[in-house]
């Protein structure tokens, strides 16, 4: 789907065909999209593989040649649930949200793969001026810092509830959404590793031409971004040290319930031992022709060895 936003004395209009100083927008793009793009645009061919990617990650290019900019970086989404290993919870990935700047044709182009909520609202929203593409292009990264933010807390949310779930009981099912809380935690990891080494490039002036007034929004960015990577940081670690405790507690009750039926059969064992005596010519045993002297026999013994096990210091 391919929307175009001209910003004008009137305000912001939807326009047919791509003018000076208006945005184009493409989500989702199809083949005939695509061959409008390097077509219509002439985007270069090589911009136009990386941005068709799904799986291209955070960077910046420029062609002298066709003198345009590419920007990339990765935007966090929900999970289609039918990729989620557990449907009942929440779990997130990262796809490109490509910028290119035209400067011949004075115009901005942003494709996304995948519906981005980020794109959708800027193109409702009437603060859009498509006339200053550098705070256009830092507006929207901050909307995508902020939105590893958000998801961040959310992915908080749900490891606090499956902790308490998990104090309760030993579900595998529990562990399983543990597992969706750590892909999420790693794909928020590395995407948020090259849009920092991105955002780097494009403070620094090369990439993308800053004015001064877009100097504030440009540390609002960077802080912003700072805060996400910090608090992904801190949950990968509260969720490791949760799953390093839990796998402890696993272990330990492994090993109490081995030692448990360990007891129960060393003192089985015993009136099988005593019987076997009696079951074999073996002189010397006491027997009053009844079976209760064996049984007796087996009995002490048992009260003994449950004493000995249940008071001695080795076994606690």
């Amino acid at each position: 789907m391919i929307e175009i936003l001209l910003t004008g004395p009137e305000g912001n209009a939807i326009v047919q065909e791509p003018c000076p100083g208006c945005w184009v927008n493409v989500v989702a793009p199809t083949q005939e999209d695509r061959d409008w793009l390097s077509n219509e645009l002439s985007v270069v061919p090589e911009f136009l593989k990386a941005i068709l990617d799904d799986e291209e990650t955070s960077h910046t290019d420029y062609d002298d040649d066709a003198h345009q900019t590419l920007v990339i970086v990765d935007c966090p989404f929900v999970m289609d649930q039918d990729e989620a290993e557990d449907a009942s919870i929440t779990q997130y990935d990262t796809h490109p949200l490509s910028f290119v700047f035209l400067y011949e044709q004075d115009l901005i182009v942003t494709v996304s793969v995948l519906p981005n909520n980020i794109l959708t609202k800027f193109m409702a929203d009437k603060r859009t001026d498509t006339r200053q593409r550098t705070r256009l292009l830092l507006r929207m990264l901050w909307d995508v810092a902020h939105g590893y933010v958000v998801y961040l807390k959310s992915i908080e949310r749900q490891m606090d509830a499956s902790e308490r779930n998990l104090r309760e009981t030993m579900e595998n099912s529990e562990l399983i959404k543990m597992l969706g809380f750590e892909k999420s935690l790693v794909y928020f990891s590395t995407s948020l590793k090259g849009v920092q080494a991105t955002l780097s490039r494009i403070s620094s002036g090369r990439v993308v031409k800053l004015y001064d007034d877009d100097k504030d929004l440009l540390e609002d960015v960077v802080i912003e971004l700072n805060q996400a990577a910090e608090m992904c940081s801190v949950e990968t670690q509260v969720l490791n040290g949760i799953m390093e405790t839990f796998g402890s507690v696993i272990s330990n009750n492994l090993n109490i319930t081995m030692r448990t039926l360990t007891v129960i059969t060393l003192v089985l064992s015993i009136p099988t031992m005593i019987f076997s005596f009696y079951g074999m010519n073996v002189e010397g045993l006491p027997w009053i022709g009844s079976i209760w002297i064996p049984l007796l026999i087996s009995l002490i013994a048992c009260a003994i060895s449950i004493v000995y096990f249940k008071f001695s210091k080795r076994l606690r």
